[in-house]
């Protein structure tokens, strides 16, 4: 599968730094890589400390109502991205959409700073496939809270995407070069949000590049682990709805809220391949009428619903739930 024909020698870190920015870059193999033990590499850890450290750039540079909003709009922007196209069709293909505007999703989701959409799906489709079990590479219930909040990610045996496990989406030559070189885009968007904040600045408005490329960083972070929490408390904490899953997924309205309609995580475990997240319609799922509404612009199609037989399972399950002595 694509990787670098000629790769220099290098070792320890300076492996991890090349890393940063090609992440196909293995020369021991990604079968080693994946064979090392699970624990934190802390090499790979330094952008990670690197982007929380900067949050602290907020006491030199301020607040202004600008910076803010642009946070939280861009927080929201992304988690859209992260729900709807990362998750919802990368990982799950739950509904279709054009080779074109498929970049476009894969460029759009480039700015969460989560790796390239083929990483995230492959790595994603593995947790379902492994849900709660030892090879689960997030499971709180295995490896407790921080390590499937954020320790997984920088370990050296979750690092390499195999390619081999998402064929239909390695056969597009620009999403593996997304993905390859997964610091490209977040680069662009930095220096795009220090020069917009420059911009507005220059005009009178009350922000400045630094302000607004302090409050971008503060937005990833948070967004960061707000999708973490999916993998840290989604089976921990909230309600099921289905005991058939084999795992701990839960549903919880709070995760909802944080991440756009993820939170419906036991439904989504039971059964993985519709579009929506909330099964019903007071399970409130922003994410999937965001979809709904690019459906009808043309944009997506054939959004895929939930079949009968998964709400009469779920009628049964309330039935049996509620009769005496259960």
């Amino acid at each position: 599968m694509p990787a670098p024909s000629v790769q220099p020698p290098a070792n320890g870190f300076f492996r991890s730094l090349i890393r940063w920015f090609d992440a196909d870059y293995i020369p021991e193999g990604a079968d080693a890589l994946r064979q090392t033990p699970k624990q934190v590499d802390w090499p790979r850890s330094i952008p990670f400390v690197v982007l929380h450290l900067a949050c602290f750039g907020v006491i030199w540079v301020g607040v202004s109502p600008i910076a803010v909003w642009t946070a939280v709009g861009l927080y929201f922007f992304r988690m859209f991205a992260i729900t709807g196209f990362l998750h919802r069709y990368f990982s799950h293909k739950t509904y279709s959409t054009s080779r074109a505007f498929q970049f476009v999703m894969a460029v759009w989701t480039a700015l969460a700073v989560q790796r390239g959409a083929l990483w995230w799906a492959c790595t994603h489709r593995h947790h379902h496939k492994h849900s709660d079990e030892e090879d689960d590479k997030h499971s709180p219930v295995v490896d407790g809270f921080w390590w499937s909040h954020i320790g997984w990610i920088t370990a050296k045996k979750n690092f390499p995407t195999d390619y081999s496990k998402i064929s239909d989406l390695a056969k597009y030559p620009e999403l593996v070069f997304l993905n390859r070189f997964d610091i490209l885009i977040p680069l662009l968007a930095a220096a795009a949000t220090y020069g917009a904040g420059a911009w507005l600045g220059a005009h009178g408005y009350d922000t400045n590049g630094p302000q607004l490329l302090v409050w971008g960083i503060i937005s990833t972070v948070v967004l960061f682990h707000g999708t973490g929490c999916i993998n840290s408390l989604a089976h921990v904490f909230g309600t099921k709805r289905f005991h058939t899953t084999g795992d701990e997924s839960r549903n919880s309205f709070i995760l909802t809220l944080i991440t756009l309609g993820e939170g419906w995580h036991n439904n989504h475990h039971r059964y993985q391949a519709t579009t929506k997240q909330g099964f019903y319609w007071w399970e409130f799922d922003p994410t999937y009428y965001g979809l709904k509404v690019m459906s009808w612009m043309g944009l997506i199609w054939g959004l895929k619903g939930v079949p009968a037989s998964i709400y009469e399972e779920a009628a049964k399950g309330k039935t049996e739930a509620s009769a005496p002595g259960a």
